[in-house]
């Protein structure tokens, strides 16, 4: 099955957003199959962003699991892309 890089990058000034919903996003994530890793994006030592790397059937099923995250339902993210990914080294 494919692998898909979901980069979802957050609103300016949304780090108290992220603070508050990230027991339910990490609960989200862990109860995932389909999730094979995932992880922040910092930038300048802050929290802006997430990268996950899925596997699934189609970009389709890749992009409707991204939007079931609560950081997407708290309206912390600006813009979410989901892209296929292959994996080379690693």
């Amino acid at each position: 099955m494919p692998l898909f890089a979901i980069i979802c990058r957050d609103e300016a000034g949304k780090l108290q957003t992220r603070l508050d919903t990230r027991e339910k996003h990490l609960a989200h994530l862990k109860s995932a199959e389909i999730l094979r890793m995932a992880g922040p994006l910092i930038e300048e030592g802050e929290m802006r962003g997430s990268l996950l790397i899925v596997e699934a059937e189609d970009i389709a099923t890749a992009e409707a699991w991204a939007a079931t995250d609560p950081y997407k339902a708290a309206g912390l993210f600006r813009s979410v892309e989901v892209i296929e990914w292959k994996k080379v080294i690693g």
